[in-house]
């Protein structure tokens, strides 16, 4: 399914990391985004709407990790679907729209070491947004808090990378050890999410029984994309 390659891996660390918006003017979106120069050759095919691979592949908003270079996809061949931690529930009204109106008979959900989602639990993420609320909004804008579901990871505890109870398949297991050894203990959140993702796909009723859904995982570390499921 794929020519998996080495990319440019950074260094990870733990714990959840709070942003603010800048307040200096310069730090604009136009100054952000810099679109490089059309290159098109005159001969050049145009890209077609559907994915040639007829393959979706959901992973994870992390700026380090692209699915193009890691597992050797080039543009026009898969869906690319997004979001924090890679997940399949939160991405399911994309892939319905991509297996019904553009063809995609297989999905690769994609996880990688180092994830954000294995440092915070839904409270603590909670309270982390309604402490930062001003007084007057804690009661109107704390219930929306309350209502959103974060999707947090299986096993992560409110004190952040505990080891999941989760059990995983023996197969599922033993490709796991092939992860760098000193993460693998606090990487077992991860694993416990791909299998629930897949899972999720394989046994939902609108995503089309013919597909084949697989589980993959980048290791940051060994810049290494391996197939877990």
């Amino acid at each position: 399914m794929f020519n998996m390659r080495g990319s440019a891996g950074l260094s990870t660390g733990a714990g959840v990391v709070r942003h603010c918006s800048s307040s200096n003017s310069d730090n604009t979106l136009s100054g952000n985004i810099t679109p490089p120069s059309p290159n098109k050759a005159e001969n050049q095919t145009p890209i077609a709407l559907p994915p040639t691979k007829r393959l979706a592949i959901v992973t994870c908003m992390d700026a380090r990790i692209n699915p193009f270079t890691q597992l050797g996809i080039k543009p026009g061949e898969a869906h690319i679907i997004r979001n924090a931690g890679g997940m399949a529930r939160d991405a399911l009204r994309s892939l319905v729209i991509s297996q019904r109106l553009l063809g995609t008979r297989e999905i690769a959900v994609y996880h990688h070491t180092g994830c954000g989602m294995a440092t915070f639990s839904k409270p603590h993420l909670r309270t982390l947004i309604t402490d930062d609320l001003r007084d007057d909004d804690k009661q109107s804008t704390g219930r929306i808090v309350d209502e959103m579901e974060f999707l947090e990871w299986p096993g992560v505890s409110p004190n952040s990378l505990s080891s999941t109870t989760t059990t995983l398949s023996s197969t599922s297991a033993t490709k796991s050890n092939k992860l760098s050894g000193s993460t693998r203990e606090l990487e077992s959140p991860l694993l416990a999410s791909l299998k629930s993702e897949v899972n999720f796909l394989r046994t939902h009723p609108l995503i089309m029984r013919e597909t084949m859904v697989s589980g993959w995982v980048w290791d940051v570390g060994k810049e290494e994309a391996i197939r877990i499921i």
